[in-house]
């Protein structure tokens, strides 16, 4: 019966501290999106890099409802010197026609279209895009995925955040206002539960990073190796800021969300993103 006692004060004890460290992140993340991702422009310091050029990295495979609508998005950005590099692994992929569509309607635009990719490890994300990043022309890299959308001044707060110790910006991963409980589903989850980890883990000091929306700097992923280094891994993403970390650099958050919004969305795509 002691034991028994025992065993339940301890469980008490544990679930008290659970309690506090979750409410403790909580507010921390809380705190942290107040005084950074809330800041007024003016607040914000000019950087030396700020208008540096920026390739854009963009790995498409298929078409979903929304694509051609987020695409669209990267061609009115308002930057002065950016190019997007469209990447696609498969010359039949209807995202071929996608992005044709759009090259043709945005000549005055600095874009490419490379088809067919190359085979350089198990990771397909690095397949599609190494002939994009073997032709980028500009010191700072953007991998942006398909389903992301952005604003005409993005790029301008990716790079604002770009500063003479950092070398990777990322985004907080949020998504867009779609209809339906799968989307409300995925709403309440990047506004709670994840965001909270993910703040408070960047705020502590842990690299916590996702390849949705990274800019980086082109000559420390070559010092690295390159992008062909990390295609023996899957998470790719973990693997390019921990070589960045490794070499001295810092980490910074964009003021503005990674806006996920993808037109093709359920429970199942939704709890298959969770298992993995």
């Amino acid at each position: 019966m002691a034991l028994l006692e025992l065993a339940m004060q301890g469980l008490a004890v544990f679930g008290f501290i659970l309690f506090f460290v979750l409410w403790l992140m909580h507010f921390m993340s809380i705190i942290y999106v107040r005084l950074h991702l809330h800041r007024k422009r003016s607040e914000v310091k000019q950087p030396f890099l700020q208008l540096a050029g920026v390739s854009l990295l963009k790995p498409l495979k298929g078409v979903d409802p929304n694509l051609i609508s987020n695409l669209e998005t990267f061609f009115t950005l308002d930057y002065p010197k950016y190019e997007i590099l469209l990447c696609v692994q498969d010359q039949d992929d209807p995202a071929v026609d996608v992005c044709k569509k759009l090259l043709g309607k945005y000549p005055g635009v600095d874009a490419r279209l490379f088809i067919g990719g190359k085979k350089v490890g198990i990771n397909p994300k690095i397949n599609n895009l190494m002939p994009g990043y073997e032709g980028a022309k500009y010191g700072l890299v953007w991998i942006c995925d398909s389903g992301i959308r952005v604003k005409p001044d993005t790029l301008t707060d990716l790079t604002h955040q770009m500063t003479e110790k950092v070398g990777l910006v990322h985004g907080l991963p949020y998504v867009a206002d779609r209809q339906g409980f799968a989307a409300t589903l995925e709403q309440v989850y990047f506004g709670t539960s994840h965001p909270r980890s993910y703040i408070s883990a960047n705020v502590t000091g842990i690299k916590c990073v996702t390849g949705m929306s990274c800019l980086m700097r082109k000559d420390v992923l070559d010092q690295a190796g390159g992008l062909v280094a990390f295609a023996q891994y899957i998470a790719e993403d973990y693997f390019m800021a921990k070589a960045i970390a490794d070499r001295g650099w810092k980490f910074s958050m964009a003021t503005q969300v990674a806006m996920q919004n993808s037109g093709s969305y359920s429970i199942g795509q939704f709890q298959s993103r969770m298992i993995r």
